[in-house]
C-alpha cells in the first residue's frame, strides 16, 4: 500500500512542503512515483519519517539526521533505543526546569536571603529574583510579605531545604488522595488543604482561611502557579482549590 504526500503530510502533521524539501535533499525519497509522477509513500517510508521527525524533535540538523539514518551499520531497533534515551533525558530535564521556575518564583515570593551560590544550589539555574517586581507589586504593601520577609530573613539553607522536603511529600500524598478518587469535599481532601495552610503558617504567614481560599482560586488563575500544582498530577491544581474552598467552609461555618 502506498499513500500520497497529502496523506503522509495529515499522518505526519508537516506540511507537504516539508515533504517535498526531505525529498530534494534526499532524506526522504518516496518508494514510488505514480503514473503522473506524484510521490507515494510507502510503510517503509512512514517509518524512516517517524524517524527523521524523532530526531528533528530532538534537536538533531538534518545532515546529521541524515548521515545518522543512511549509516549501513545502524539497526532500526537502536535508533529507537537511542531514541528513547534522549527523550526520557529531555523530559526529567524539563521537569527539573519547571520545578526550579516554580521553586524561583516562591522563593521571592516567600523573602528567600540566601547567598547567589545558594540561592543556585537549592533551586537551579533559575534566577529567584526573577519576579521580584511583580511580587512586589501585587503583595508588597500587605502585612502577610512584611511578615513572610521578616521570617525568611533567618533562613538557612537547610531551612529552606527543608521546607521543600514537606511540600514533596505533601505532593505525593495528594497525588495517592486523587489516584484513590477522593472528591475534593471529601474529609480526607479537606485534610490535606488545611496541612496545606497551616504549612504557610508555620513557614511564611499567618494564613485565615479565607485569604487561603483566595490563594486557592489563583493557584488556579496564575498559570505559573497551576503548571506546579498540575506537575504534581494533571489536575491537582482545581483540586485543590476546590479543597481549600470545602475546608474553609467548613471552618467558618
Amino acid at each position: 500500500m502506498s499513500y500520497s504526500v497529502g496523506q503522509v503530510a495529515g499522518f505526519a502533521g508537516v506540511t507537504v512542503r516539508t515533504l517535498h524539501h526531505y525529498d530534494d535533499i534526499g532524506l526522504l525519497v518516496p518508494s514510488e512515483r505514480s503514473h503522473a509522477g506524484h510521490r507515494r509513500y510507502s510503510d517503509a517510508d512512514l517509518d524512516r519519517l517517524q524517524q527523521i521527525l524523532f530526531y528533528r524533535e530532538l534537536g538533531f540538523p538534518l545532515d546529521e539526521v541524515a548521515a545518522l539514518l543512511d549509516d549501513p551499520a545502524a539497526d532500526p531497533r537502536a535508533h529507537l533505543r537511542r531514541q528513547h534515551e534522549l527523550l526520557t533525558a529531555r523530559i526529567e530535564k524539563l521537569q527539573k526546569m519547571a520545578a526550579a521556575v516554580e521553586h524561583a518564583m516562591e522563593a521571592r515570593t516567600m523573602g528567600i536571603d540566601l547567598t547567589p551560590e545558594e540561592k543556585f544550589e537549592v533551586f537551579g539555574d533559575k534566577d529567584p529574583e526573577q519576579y521580584a517586581d511583580e511580587v512586589e507589586q501585587r503583595w508588597g504593601d500587605t502585612e502577610a510579605y512584611a511578615e513572610s520577609q521578616r521570617r525568611t530573613a533567618s533562613y538557612t539553607k537547610d531551612d529552606w531545604k527543608r521546607m521543600q522536603a514537606e511540600v514533596a511529600d505533601w505532593g505525593e500524598r495528594y497525588d495517592a488522595l486523587m489516584a484513590a478518587g477522593d472528591a475534593p469535599d471529601s474529609p480526607a481532601a479537606m485534610e490535606m488543604a488545611e496541612e496545606h495552610r497551616q504549612h504557610i503558617c508555620r513557614w511564611f504567614y499567618d494564613c485565615p482561611h479565607e485569604m487561603h481560599r483566595c490563594l486557592g482560586g489563583m493557584y488556579v488563575s496564575d498559570e505559573r502557579f497551576k503548571a506546579f500544582y498540575d506537575s504534581m498530577r494533571p489536575g491537582l491544581a482545581e483540586h485543590l482549590r476546590d479543597a481549600i474552598t470545602a475546608n474553609a467552609a467548613r471552618h467558618t461555618a
